[in-house]
């Protein structure tokens, strides 16, 4: 009877070993790539971009295929692309810096225009100033594994001042209003509690301002006209920390949360106004 169980119990781990070594052999395991190589139609160290050449391509990059490789072999899943191009120093961390995503191709081309614009409005470079910028290519599989970066290409480049996104006041001024304030809806509004610094032509900016938490603001040129005034497209799609702003929108900005003290940042270049909690 013991020689029986023996038998038995053998018999089914070796069942048990040979099952679990086919597992084994079937499993995909992945095997790396190769870092992709960036390069780029502009070899020189200069990227030269004016409003006379706007519509004209401002370079090509295009980079090599990764070759993800798996023990199945080259992988036939679809590599997807992001183009980053940050201010030389900050190592591709800045928060101003541009992601542009690429699926499947291995090439992307960008006309002046757009590039300028990118510099301008997303790295928030000063026009006609000389900056030194970096390009990188990032690849990965899925949402954002076996992450592969290219090299890194290096210019310096001389944005060029674009028309602002949103006309900035005729009057050279710009007050706050609404029931976000200490001062409600009444208008005019006090000053200078409600008065915006002007920073330069096309950015204001109120460095405190106490705000009541889930009320509403808007944005006047002219303290005690209500003739016309900078607001947001939809309340309820407006971000509490700032976003996209018109002028003469239909809909009040949507205040933060919670009371305190806060600074609005307007900037009509960008068309974006920004609001931080002291």
């Amino acid at each position: 009877m013991k020689n029986l169980i023996k038998l038995v119990l053998g018999s089914f781990l070796l069942t048990a070993l040979l099952f679990s070594c086919s597992k084994d052999e079937n499993k995909v395991y992945f095997e790396g790539g190769t870092s992709p190589v960036l390069s780029s139609s502009v070899t020189t160290p200069d990227l030269p971009l004016s409003y006379a050449t706007k519509d004209k391509e401002a370079l090509n990059l295009s980079w090599t295929n990764p070759e993800y490789k798996f023990n199945t072999g080259i992988s036939s899943q679809d590599v997807s692309y992001q183009i980053e191009i940050d201010t030389t120093g900050a190592n591709f961390t800045n928060p101003n810096k541009q992601t542009v995503s690429v699926n499947k191709d291995l090439s992307k081309s960008f006309l002046v225009a757009d590039f300028n614009n990118i510099l301008l409005n997303q790295l928030q470079l000063k026009p006609a100033h000389a900056h030194d910028i970096e390009i990188r290519v990032k690849s990965f599989l899925g949402t954002d594994a076996a992450v592969l970066y290219s090299n890194i290409l290096k210019y310096s480049v001389v944005p060029y001042a674009i028309p602002p996104v949103v006309n900035p006041p005729t009057t050279g001024k710009l007050y706050l209003v609404g029931d976000a304030t200490d001062g409600g809806w009444t208008n005019p509004v006090k000053v200078p509690d409600q008065e915006f610094t002007k920073i330069d032509d096309l950015h204001f900016e109120l460095s405190s301002v106490h705000l009541i938490g889930g009320k509403q603001y808007l944005f006047i040129p002219l303290n005690g006209d209500w003739s016309h005034k900078f607001a947001c497209k939809k309340t309820a799609d407006q971000s509490k920390t700032g976003g996209d702003f018109g002028f003469d929108y239909s809909d009040n900005f949507p205040g933060p949360d919670a009371t305190g003290n806060y600074k609005i940042a307007v900037d009509f270049q960008r068309g974006k106004y920004t609001v931080t909690k002291l």
